[in-house]
């Protein structure tokens, strides 16, 4: 605005900060990731070290990831594979799910967690979810179970726990096994307990963006003996010994090279992830727009924030696209998670009319990810804030 006497341009405090952050950030506005791997020194000199060795495949590298990452969830054994659908994959068949099987998923989540029940030739059954966290909705559960069900995979979505209690509580009365999906949740937990040491089976993925990586990978945790047993065939064609293949299996194993990137980024998860917790509270604080609604952490609860969701909804000033556009325009990444909730894929071949599962509707169509990762420092925290709140 003009100053009445004086004619000067004068600048609001929202207005200021976005023109200070324009300026420190350079006039190209070089874009803020909507996510980026931190990858150092140290990691790249662990990757060297084992090309430098000659033992490139699954080995010693390997075999101290998975008892560093079963000691950091609290549970009794890991099977590192080399990605995370294939732990999800993996755990089934452990679980003995097979044809004619139905394994109930929540309806918003990544197709993986449903298209692994589909690769067991099983059928997943799709339960809603809870508007406020995302997450599976243990009232929908019971509601879900058949003769054929023989498991739920409960997604500990964004980083944020799902009520395992509940779940657990379902499954123990109905004996059905419980798989939870934690790709997006290392270090994450409830009640002081870290996911990964509850259910029956614990599936993770350290693809490139994930809280700790290992470039492609997976690891699949549980406390049964027997459980790690028929994993470890299933990951390794079925091989009770060398040459002797006594159940269907994989070549599911991860290699050496991405164990020894995983070695070293398992050391500076905690650290990960306490800047993505803070930098979500500093989301938390400074957004403030009519229809935006920030994550909700129910109590007890300590998420990881593998993403950052807002929801936009009919009060917000800009629809979805528009307000994608708007953030590209200044330099701010972006992306739905996820933008078809999973009934209405095609390849579930359900039909669209009734709606099944209306909240993950709602939320597919009103949900947006913004940068929460570690390498965003406060100023670009301040800008993202600034920008938003300026669509006011």
């Amino acid at each position: 605005m003009v100053h009445a006497v004086t004619g000067t341009l004068l600048l609001d405090h929202g207005a200021f900060l976005f023109s200070i952050c324009h300026i420190l950030r350079g006039n190209s506005l070089d874009p803020i990731p909507i996510a980026r791997p931190v990858i150092g020194r140290d990691e790249i000199d662990a990757v060297t070290a084992v090309l430098e060795s000659g033992m490139l495949a699954s080995g010693s590298r390997v075999a101290e990831l998975e008892r560093s990452f079963a000691d950091y969830c609290g549970a009794a054994h890991a099977v590192a594979v080399n990605n995370g659908t294939a732990a999800l994959h993996a755990a089934l068949m452990a679980a003995g799910i097979g044809h004619g099987d139905e394994v109930i998923v929540p309806a918003f989540t990544f197709y993986a967690t449903a298209s692994s029940v589909l690769m067991c030739g099983a059928t997943p059954v799709f339960a809603d979810v809870d508007e406020k966290t995302f997450n599976i909705d243990p009232r929908k559960i019971s509601a879900c179970i058949t003769k054929k069900t023989k498991a739920v995979i409960g997604v500990h979505i964004f980083g944020q726990p799902f009520d395992i209690p509940a779940v657990q509580e379902i499954c123990g009365r109905h004996k059905l096994i419980l798989i939870e999906d934690a790709a997006q949740a290392h270090g994450a937990s409830l009640n002081g307990k870290k996911v990964g040491s509850s259910g029956d089976l614990a599936c993770f993925s350290f693809y490139a963006t994930k809280n700790m990586s290992t470039g492609e990978g997976g690891m699949v945790t549980t406390g049964s003996k027997a459980l790690n047993d028929r994993l470890r065939l299933v990951i390794n064609h079925g091989q009770s010994e060398k040459y002797l293949h006594t159940c269907l299996g994989y070549n599911y194993r991860m290699t050496d090279m991405a164990a020894a990137l995983g070695i070293v980024q398992l050391k500076k998860l905690d650290g990960f992830n306490e800047q993505r917790r803070k930098n979500a509270a500093y989301l938390n604080a400074h957004l403030s727009v009519n229809g935006l609604v920030t994550p909700v952490t129910p109590k007890g609860m300590q998420p990881v924030f593998h993403q950052y969701v807002i929801r936009l909804t009919d009060e917000f000033p800009m629809n979805r696209a528009a307000f994608m556009d708007y953030l590209k325009e200044n330099g701010i990444g972006s992306a739905i998670h996820y933008p078809i909730p999973l009934p209405r894929q095609p390849v579930f071949g359900l039909k669209n009319d009734p709606d099944p599962c209306p909240v993950a509707t709602r939320l597919a169509a009103s949900v947006l990810s913004l940068p929460v990762h570690p390498s965003v420092d406060e100023k670009q925290l301040a800008y993202i804030c600034d920008t938003i709140n300026r669509v006011k």
